[in-house]
């Protein structure tokens, strides 16, 4: 299986793919109406060349990723928000969509904040417990990380539990099928589709699983004796774990080597909880939003 450059994620009651220098947000509206917004791809750093240098381009990536996701979400929301009633004026317009983006942008640095809590902070001061029974830094380093990793578990369980969520695991299913569909050769249809395979290697939360797993490697090394120090080096760090991170994500997305294949399993296991399986109507909407980017049989002509 050749791995193609096309990649997504679910918003509410659809679907973004993005591939190269454009994406596409597919939405199905209350009336069953598929809604298709297609825009150029602009990334936040204005700047190429750190996009380009491996460790470094994850970091970028991810906060890419970030902005971009929230974009999709809020357009994908829009449909679903009640009437406001009075149509705004060109300058209410303007002033709302400027008020909006300080939003986003906004929600993206607190997302941030309260990931570098939940996930790198909280874990330690848990696991400084441990420090009481044992004299054993790898010990400590091992239960933080296991720390780590039950709360991400904890997290994506309970989120998956309320009836929104729900659906947008279903979506995420459907775009994960999508793209397995096109990169094992088949035809782009509901059919092929239902019965492709709903994890992929590249997907965010497998990326997610493994900034975990390195966050124990990196975690390792830090000698402060200083309680506060050994926060920050945790926080400071937290950009470099991004970026190898998707260095190995990148490298599992394009490899069938038994040993990516292997270390991948634990990202597509946990995938079971943030993929469902998806109805026909959800992947129509992925199919909308695959072909409005990807001409998937030039692809499959060129490369299969």
């Amino acid at each position: 299986m050749k791995s193609s450059n096309i990649g997504g994620q679910a918003v509410l009651e659809g679907i973004m793919m993005r591939n190269g220098g454009k994406y596409s947000v597919a939405v199905r509206k209350t009336d069953g109406e598929i809604a298709v917004d297609v825009q150029d791809y602009h990334s936040v750093i204005p700047w190429k060349t750190p996009l380009k240098i491996p460790f470094i381009r994850g970091i970028f990536n991810f906060v890419d990723s970030l902005v971009l996701g929230m974009k999709t979400l809020m357009y994908s929301a829009s449909f679903f928000e009640e009437e406001e009633g009075e149509a705004l004026t060109e300058e209410e317009a303007a002033k709302q969509e400027k008020q909006e983006k300080i939003f986003m942008n906004l929600t993206v640095v607190i997302a941030v904040v309260i990931a570098v809590a939940l996930f790198m902070v909280l874990p330690y001061f848990l696991s400084t417990f441990v420090e009481k029974y044992t004299s054993s830094r790898m010990a400590v380093t091992v239960f933080e990380g296991v720390i780590r990793v039950v709360i991400f578990l904890i997290y994506i369980f309970l989120i998956s539990r309320t009836k929104d969520i729900k659906r947008t695991f279903m979506y995420h299913g459907a775009e994960h099928k999508c793209i397995n569909c096109i990169e094992h050769g088949l035809e782009l249809t509901v059919e092929n589709v239902r019965k492709s395979s709903k994890q992929h290697k590249r997907c965010g939360t497998s990326f997610l699983f493994f900034v975990m797993i390195v966050s124990i490697i990196f975690c390792f090394f830090i000698t402060a004796e200083s309680q506060a120090a050994r926060v920050l080096i945790r926080i400071a760090l937290f950009p470099l774990i991004a970026g190898v991170s998707y260095e190995i994500i990148r490298l599992a997305g394009n490899s069938d080597n038994a040993f990516i294949n292997l270390l991948s399993r634990p990202g597509m296991w946990v995938q079971n909880m943030t993929t469902k399986e998806p109805d026909d109507s959800m992947i129509e909407v992925g199919i909308r939003a695959v072909e409005e980017v990807f001409d998937w049989r030039t692809w499959q002509r060129e490369n299969l």
